[in-house]
């Protein structure tokens, strides 16, 4: 599945072709595991997550975990032929419905703030209609962007959800 684009980069009609830059939303495998964790690690690692994904082994077995399930709809948003943005997650069956449920959503930090998440964000969405999905699920913290991001494209917080952890090991950071 390829979704092609053209949009406008200079905010009125162009022109020249120069200022069009082709975005692309391709579905992602197992096989561009190596660009995605590029990606994933170059925007996860700094502000304002700053996770450590310096464990290589953990990082390429997460991102398998993302894409390599029978019942992922992992997408990519490729700007001119780069990988920019990622929409990881599944395809799932629950009692009230099918959803779509991103456990990971991040665009290229140089490319925030022009418009190209809310765009991913609603192709994912209607790719995820055709695949019979009713409504997205998600999850990030009230702290960070994304949270003011994720509500202006009209997500609700859940009123009664609650998120909890047991950790095994007291060595699991954050704990």
């Amino acid at each position: 599945m390829i979704q092609l684009t053209l949009r406008d980069t200079c905010g009125t009609a162009c022109d020249t072709i120069a200022g069009w830059i082709m975005t692309v939303i391709k579905e992602l495998d197992i096989s561009m595991i190596e660009e995605i964790k590029a990606l994933f690690a170059d925007i996860f690692t700094k502000e304002p997550w700053n996770d450590d994904w310096s464990d290589a082994e953990q990082l390429h077995a997460y991102i398998t975990d993302l894409i390599g399930n029978r019942n992922s709809l992992s997408l990519g948003l490729y700007e001119d032929g780069e990988l920019i943005g990622l929409s990881l997650g599944s395809i799932m069956h629950w009692c009230r419905g099918t959803e779509y449920y991103i456990l990971e959503f991040c665009i290229k930090t140089d490319r925030q703030g022009r418009g190209l998440g809310s765009f991913f964000l609603t192709e994912a969405q209607r790719i995820a209609e055709e695949r019979g999905a009713t409504h997205i699920f998600l999850q990030t913290e009230r702290t960070v962007p994304a949270y003011a991001f994720y509500r202006k494209n009209g997500f609700s917080e859940l009123t009664d959800h609650v998120s909890l952890v047991k950790a095994f090991k007291h060595d699991i950071k954050g704990e």
